[in-house]
């Protein structure tokens, strides 16, 4: 049976971009409330430590180090979308250190799989700058950690997020020992993550995006996943699993376009684990990215611990667009370049 380590601190609820800014402290609080309820006695809760400049260096520069904590303790805004309250750098700093925590956990066997629900999220920050509502990139630096400490050397990262991972894309863009996978929603914010965008130099065919128009629903992800992500993870065998689980594609999310419901995401969660029991021992964790519906939100994080604890997945839903199966094929044929599919 599966313990699931959840890291959590109320700490992270004290970052306040501003009122009617989506990225609200409720996020974390409605995700709280879930956890309240739960009776399970196979998660156990841990706050998490703050992360060292080190840590987070392995992915920022220091001087957009610097820049965020000039902002310790006031108010301020990093680029029109990401603003910061005299708390939001210690939130920041946590987050960051919940992903080496977590990472720490899985590759050190104290957990078998950890999801980490914090705020501010990561995936949109790059190496130098902050951006669109985040800060620090956490995945990012969950990933550097797994490679500096761990020795990992073929990191899979799944971001099933409704927006692109940009950040994340570009940090890892040179790199074959990070597999970066990304289901979007497109055009949408931030405009990047074209299927032909597939990495560069050793980093070559080490990026994958999958980019999908608005309407996707429970079958088309599922079908997504199992047609581009499954072939080329088989083939990658990854050594950790890192998902950046952002669940702002649920069908009541005011900031994408998507269908996706709770259960569609513990179907792409079960998928995702499936790959990491395949080849890593079941070694994966998630980190909080997005998710606007305070309610869709908390039901989709309950839905993916579920999983993770070793529930059964729903069954897949097994309809599909033919929207969606156009952005596969398109996918696919910029992938066979590099991965038998």
């Amino acid at each position: 049976m599966s313990e699931t380590l959840l890291l959590f601190d109320e700490r992270m609820i004290e970052h306040d971009p501003g009122p009617g800014h989506p990225e609200r402290p409720d996020r974390l609080r409605a995700i709280e409330a879930m956890l309240s309820l739960r009776t399970t006695s196979r998660s156990r809760i841990e706050q998490p430590r703050a992360a060292t400049e080190e840590q987070i260096a392995r992915v920022h520069t220091y001087d957009h180090i610097a820049r965020v904590g000039e902002l310790a303790g006031q108010y301020g805004s990093l680029d029109p979308d990401t603003h910061v309250s005299p708390d939001s750098v210690r939130a920041a700093v946590l987050a960051a250190g919940a992903a080496t925590q977590a990472v720490d956990a899985v590759c050190g066997g104290t957990s078998d799989n950890a999801f980490a629900l914090v705020r501010p999220p990561g995936h949109h920050a790059v190496a130098n700058r902050a951006m669109g509502f985040c800060l620090f990139n956490n995945v990012a630096i969950a990933a550097a950690h797994a490679r500096a400490v761990h020795g990992k050397r073929r990191v899979l990262l799944v971001d099933w997020d409704v927006h692109h991972g940009n950040g994340t894309e570009a940090i890892f863009f040179d790199t074959d020992e990070v597999l970066f996978f990304s289901s979007h929603q497109f055009p949408l914010y931030p405009g990047t993550g074209a299927a032909q965008i597939v990495g560069n130099g050793q980093g070559l065919g080490f990026t994958v995006n999958l980019p999908m128009q608005a309407g996707a629903g429970d079958g088309d992800y599922a079908m997504a996943f199992e047609q581009v992500l499954v072939p080329i993870a088989e083939a990658y065998a990854p050594d950790l699993v890192l998902v950046s689980a952002g669940f702002d594609a649920h069908r009541d999310d005011p900031l994408g376009g998507m269908e996706v419901s709770e259960e569609g995401f513990a179907v792409l969660c079960g998928i995702v684990q499936g790959i990491a029991r395949r080849h890593c021992g079941g070694q994966m964790v998630l980190m909080l990215e997005g998710g606007y519906d305070l309610a869709g939100l908390a039901k989709s994080v309950h839905a993916c611990i579920d999983v993770l604890n070793g529930s059964t997945p729903p069954a897949r839903a097994r309809s599909s667009s033919t929207r969606t199966e156009h952005d596969v094929r398109a996918a696919i044929e910029r992938q066979q370049r590099f991965w038998t599919m």
